[in-house]
């Protein structure tokens, strides 16, 4: 497999210049280890090794040879994410001697994410720095595995709807199927109908490109069985309640919660855990035309029990129910989904917080500590099940919203859960997928959250791979 652009490996790397690694606590003593120009050329530069600061170190001719790097938290994967962007291009090296240790494969996976530029439409003007590989281990396998997945969400989301519609998500299912042989199925248009999948057809419907419900398996069968559902509203204008120009500007990126499925099914297949996995994706797009589905109708579900559709703005609760349903007739130990659900989860927790709800406590606590230690940390918010009379309905069996807004996260997820047996553990992520703006390591545009921490508990509950 090819490495990402932003790494070389040792051998093509002899004129590397040097990274070395400070915080204020190692920068005196380092300091004084230096001759009197590099001492004098740190403080005419007032270099105070602060996190994100750095600076070029001259040779005996002045040319750079070396970069004093300030690091805050040294276990932060985006520690170094500043410099791909920041440092002039050329090859660098990180010091195996630096005096703040920094773990390698870390460094790897903060280097690429600083590096990733959305390149489909528009090319990035400037080359970035490029930093040496040593060796090939274990763990820079998996950063690699980690860095190529979260790309994968980022590119999906990304890209606009007219090139990520439906069947483009399909494709994409197909591709990652065929590279790790797994099988896919995929049941399209009025074949929805025919097959039990009606909510998923409904609102689908009015788009020019058909709905469809995306199937992947892969795995071997005495392995234990985890599904992984994704929300792949390809576009969202809201429907017939339709979202202000605001509002429906980025929703291209509706479909964050099937990037996050397929890129966690490829991290799974690529380090070979030792599960087996139904990955499910609802694409549609909500689009508004003849046949829209409308505030006031009861559409029926695959689980029997019907809806009365309050809001067609609230339709990825609505695709994600016969998933749900589907993948609980597998039979799985564990289900996982992931969407970009609602606002209130926003509200509650800002753009970089997705809200984990979790009906078994003891997955909970795993899912958090395991976001802990991949740094990719998550907030478990409250099944609390009193706010479902929120949804109550006089005409069909629940509502998919309600008169109320408050507490839109929390009533969202008792909906999905409705669709689920007791017993089955299920965890849901109601996450933003996007950054608004500009940060180290986090570009502006489509963004990976929780994937590291799903991939993490799943590493940890299912050992051996």
């Amino acid at each position: 497999m090819s490495l990402p652009s932003c790494f070389v490996p040792a051998s093509e790397a002899a004129n590397a210049r040097t990274l070395i690694a400070l915080d204020r606590a190692t920068l005196p003593r380092w300091r004084d280890a230096q001759s009197p120009a590099i001492r004098a050329w740190l403080a005419g530069h007032e270099f105070n090794a602060s996190a994100g600061a750095f600076l070029a170190l001259p040779d005996a001719d002045g040319n750079p040879s070396a970069v004093a790097i300030g690091v805050g938290d040294a276990g932060d994967p985006l520690a170094l994410a500043h410099l791909p962007c920041l440092l002039p291009p050329g090859t660098y090296r990180l010091a195996n001697d630096s005096p703040v240790a920094l773990d390698a494969a870390q460094v790897m996976l903060g280097w690429g994410l600083g590096a990733y530029r959305f390149e489909r439409y528009l090319k990035t003007p400037r080359a970035m720095a490029k930093l040496v590989l040593e060796d090939a281990a274990a763990e820079s396998a998996e950063a690699f595995a980690l860095l190529r997945a979260s790309t994968l969400v980022r590119d999906l989301v990304n890209t606009p709807t007219e090139d990520m519609g439906p069947d483009e998500l399909e494709a994409v299912a197909i591709r990652l199927a065929q590279a790790y042989g797994g099988s896919i199925a995929s049941v399209v248009g009025d074949d929805l109908l025919k097959l039990g999948f009606p909510a998923i057809h409904a609102v689908g419907r009015a788009s020019h490109r058909a709905p469809r419900l995306i199937e992947l398996h892969w795995g071997d069968a005495a392995h234990p069985h985890v599904a992984i559902i994704g929300k792949g509203v390809c576009f969202d204008t809201g429907g017939l309640d339709m979202k202000t120009a605001d509002g429906m500007r980025n929703m291209k990126k509706d479909m964050g919660g099937a990037a996050h499925a397929l890129a966690l099914a490829q991290l799974v297949m690529a380090r070979q855990l030792p599960i087996r996995i139904t990955v499910l994706v609802a694409a549609v797009e909500n689009a508004i035309g003849p046949n829209s589905f409308r505030p006031g109708e009861v559409i029926a579900t695959r689980q029997g029990l019907s809806v009365e559709i309050d809001n067609t703005d609230a339709e990825g609760r609505v695709v994600l129910c016969d998933a749900l349903t589907y993948a609980a007739e597998q039979k799985p130990e564990l289900v996982l989904d992931f969407a970009t659900l609602t606002g209130a989860a926003r509200i509650a927790l800002g753009p970089d917080l997705p809200a984990l709800y979790c009906n078994d406590e003891t997955l909970a606590g795993a899912f958090l500590a395991a976001g802990e230690r991949a740094r990719d940390r998550l907030w478990r918010m409250p099944l609390w099940r009193p706010y479902l009379s929120m949804l109550k309905s006089n005409i069909a069996d629940l509502a998919n919203a309600g008169a109320s807004r408050l507490g839109g996260s929390i009533t969202a997820a008792l909906y999905l859960e409705r669709f689920l047996p007791e017993g089955l553990a299920w965890a849901h992520l109601d996450l933003y997928a996007w950054n608004d703006g500009e940060r180290p390591g986090k570009p502006a545009g489509g963004e990976a959250q929780g994937l590291r921490a799903a991939f993490a508990l799943l590493k940890a509950r299912y050992p051996g791979a």
